[in-house]
């Protein structure tokens, strides 16, 4: 599996995910589980893109325009369609990922900064409310350290999915008390978000088609599309 067919999977996931609130009129649907199967993908190819690009800082300064780009589109979305409040769009996450994935290659071997930069990273994502937060970097980067050891990757990717659906459901069950149906539905969510990692494993590390902008540009473009119907109907 090459990294065109990785990327189309994610992409029809998050189609599925962001509809889905449109179709259920905000709740919670079966389209959400399937959506789980996109960022981890998104965040395993943020570490791969970084292993194979020759040019850092354009690969930077591309993720932080399209962040900027993509904003006001996904505040549209996110404020009308689902009801959420105020929180910045994914390519946020993939950038300050992509920025700890950077400072752990370049000062890790030097001394002790190589791991608290990237957990500054992860706080500062969670601080600023961006798509994901501190989970979100933090898988970026467990994605590129263990790059070379499947297995390990894996597992740590699965613990880190289990921890933060943990403390979702500690959240959840603290504000609205103890619930079973809390713990079904993120039970499924959480064992929908491990699944893309079976994906990952079947990566073979080739590129397949050049698709270079096709998230960039499909990401803010499908958001308004959906901003669109929603206010139509």
């Amino acid at each position: 599996m090459d990294a065109f067919v990785l990327k189309i999977i994610a992409i029809v996931a998050m189609v599925f995910d962001h509809s889905g609130y449109l179709i259920f009129n905000g709740q919670l649907s079966w389209f959400n589980y399937i959506g789980r199967l996109a960022f981890p993908i998104f965040a395993f190819q943020i570490a791969e893109g970084y292993i194979h690009t020759r040019y850092f800082k354009k690969y930077a300064i591309r993720l932080g325009i399209f962040a900027i780009v993509s904003q006001v589109p996904f505040m549209l979305f996110a404020h009308y369609v689902v009801g959420d409040s105020f929180e910045l769009n994914i390519f946020f996450t993939l950038l300050l990922g992509l920025l700890a994935i950077y400072a752990y290659d370049k000062l890790f071997v030097h001394n002790i900064l190589g791991i608290l930069i990237p957990i500054c990273l992860g706080i500062l994502a969670a601080l600023i409310k961006a798509d994901y937060g501190f989970y979100g970097v933090a898988i970026i980067f467990l994605f590129y350290v263990f790059r070379n050891h499947k297995y390990t990757m894996a597992a740590s990717f699965a613990l880190a999915v289990i921890i933060d659906y943990a403390y979702k459901i500690y959240a959840a069950a603290a504000m609205y008390g103890q619930n079973i149906m809390i713990y079904k539905i993120y039970g499924v969510l959480c064992v929908c978000t491990i699944a893309p990692i079976l994906f990952i494993l079947l990566y073979n590390g080739k590129k397949g088609r050049d698709t270079k902008h096709l998230f960039y540009l499909f990401y803010p473009l499908h958001l308004l599309l959906i901003y669109g119907i929603y206010l139509l109907l």
